[in-house]
């Protein structure tokens, strides 16, 4: 590069978008955060800076004020081409002529970037990864945090193995034989999800073991990287919360999802997000109307999943209820969820959204995603070992 210019220091990077099925409501609540930030006064110093992460897997500034319908066709006019540098000193590049006709690469300074990317590469632990790489704070989860949420399989059997209920999951390979839960065969109805993928994108309830084979023979976009069975109980309901860490490790009231007459058997994506603004506009009960002890019992078993698998940011916790049994299981944990889950926090929970954000801000900058070291990499392995050549026979 021909030189480097820098912007004010302390600016509030807003990430949203990526090549994701949930691109659409990253960028809802992408803008939701931006307004907001922009509303409260900037959210520091250094202003607002807005990247969008387009489809196409490519980093462009736009303009924070925009609403959604300007993203409808990619891009929207007036963004900024931008490169994204994955090392010490890296981060965010704009390029722009300079004065004598050379290129002057511009660098955004960011005190911090608020993750709204949801699912895909935003929410599994890449993103996070090139952010830890450049030594740029983020909001919302580590990388390890990230792609443990992400993993349906391997967060149920951190659930499972911490003693908290969980219904059995299984690992779906063409050809393979039904499990066996509790030493007894499965037979359906069985649910299906993509082992890797946002909450309530491509699940399916199938009958019997020879439709799951099936569908997953069948293949799709969302099933490339592996499919989950579990037992469908049909009077079992989803019951969610939010959860933070910081400033102290807290939780928003209960919502009840609530499914519409003649929905699918199952809360699916159109249920929770496209009612126009993500999940703040889904029918729920909020607060959920829960007996006494059941919400005690939910309220323990979300402080327990925090600290298991590391709340960074505001996660959404969703639950199974039966109703009538009030038998429950811990189903799934969102990271990143829609809007931030701002909608949870009201009522005795009440925290405002700019109180939200400012918080996550406060807590990405006193609480590292990642702290490297080289400590006692000291030569010894490197003095005593013989040559490389004598070590391949």
């Amino acid at each position: 590069m021909s030189g480097v210019s820098s912007v004010a220091s302390g600016a509030v990077g807003v990430l949203f978008g990526g090549p994701s099925p949930e691109h659409d409501v990253s960028v809802l609540t992408g803008l939701q955060a931006a307004r907001a930030l922009l509303v409260a006064g900037g959210g520091a110093v250094g202003g607002v800076e807005a990247v969008y992460w387009t489809k196409g897997e490519r980093f462009v500034a736009v303009d924070p004020t925009l609403e959604a319908s300007e993203f409808l066709d990619g891009p929207p006019k007036g963004a900024r081409e931008l490169r994204y540098v994955a090392q010490p000193g890296g981060g965010f590049f704009s390029s722009k002529a300079g004065v004598l006709g050379g290129a002057k690469e511009r660098r955004l300074e960011l005190d911090v970037v608020i993750n709204c990317c949801h699912g895909g590469p935003g929410e599994d632990g890449t993103i996070q990864s090139a952010l830890d790489m450049a030594g740029i704070a983020y909001t919302g989860p580590t990388a390890a945090g990230a792609a443990l949420g992400l993993d349906k399989l391997a967060f149920a059997g951190v659930v499972s193995a911490s003693g908290l209920p969980a219904l059995p999951r299984h690992l779906v390979t063409p050809g393979s034989e039904a499990p066996e839960w509790g030493g007894t065969r499965a037979v359906g109805p069985f649910i299906l999800k993509p082992r890797f993928g946002g909450s309530s994108i491509g699940i399916e309830v199938v009958d019997d073991w020879a439709d799951v084979l099936r569908y997953v023979e069948l293949g799709g976009p969302h099933t490339t990287r592996g499919v989950v069975a579990e037992p469908y109980h049909p009077q079992a309901g989803d019951v969610n919360v939010a959860i933070r860490a910081w400033p102290t490790l807290s939780l928003s009231l209960f919502e009840r999802a609530i499914r519409q007459d003649g929905a699918s058997p199952i809360l699916s994506y159109t249920d929770k997000y496209l009612g126009g603004e993500g999940m703040v506009s889904a029918p729920r009960e909020l607060p959920a109307q829960l007996a006494p002890g059941l919400e005690k019992e939910l309220r323990g078993a979300a402080m327990q999943v925090a600290v298991l698998a590391g709340v960074r940011g505001v996660w959404r916790l969703d639950f199974l209820v039966e109703a009538g049994t009030g038998q429950w299981w811990v189903n799934e944990v969102n990271t990143i969820p829609g809007s931030l889950a701002k909608y949870l926090w009201t009522g005795a929970a009440e925290v405002s959204f700019a109180t939200l954000l400012a918080d996550m801000v406060e807590e990405a900058r006193r609480r590292p995603s990642a702290q490297w070291g080289s400590s006692g990499a000291d030569g010894t392995a490197l003095r005593s070992a013989a040559a490389i050549a004598s070590k391949l026979g």
